[in-house]
């Protein structure tokens, strides 16, 4: 376990809960809210500090989309004005979205510039 980057996030939580530092960003960014638009979904955050990026510039990974059907299928995400854009040509009519969401997500590299790690999440259980 990485015991250093857990102290780190636990101190910057107690910096901001505790001691009310305003200018303090404790935590990665968390799924707000959703909006359907065509064959995408735009995916808004909390917690984005100073702004969304990929670990690495790599592409986005581990986002899921699904139809009316239920059937979760891999999604192509790009980061667009503090939101996620995200896509997939297996799904036309999107319903739901979700990020990380596996045991050991392995991959996932949403984060804020801040270097604080997204929450894995799944929209359908903001509605």
């Amino acid at each position: 376990m990485n015991k250093k980057d857990v102290g780190y996030r636990l101190a910057l939580a107690a910096e901001k809960v505790a001691y009310g530092e305003k200018h303090i960003v404790y935590s990665g960014p968390i799924c707000k809210s959703m909006k359907v638009e065509g064959n995408k979904v735009i995916v808004t955050f909390t917690n984005i500090g100073k702004g969304l990026i990929s670990q690495s510039g790599r592409k986005l990974k581990c986002f899921e989309i699904c139809g009316k059907d239920g059937e979760y299928f891999p999604a192509e995400a790009q980061i667009k004005n503090n939101s996620v854009i995200v896509r997939s040509n297996e799904v036309h009519s999107p319903i739901a979205v979700r990020y990380a969401w596996a045991n050991n997500p392995s991959g996932a590299n949403l984060y804020n510039k801040e270097g604080l790690p997204a929450s894995p999440f799944r929209t359908s259980e903001l509605y």
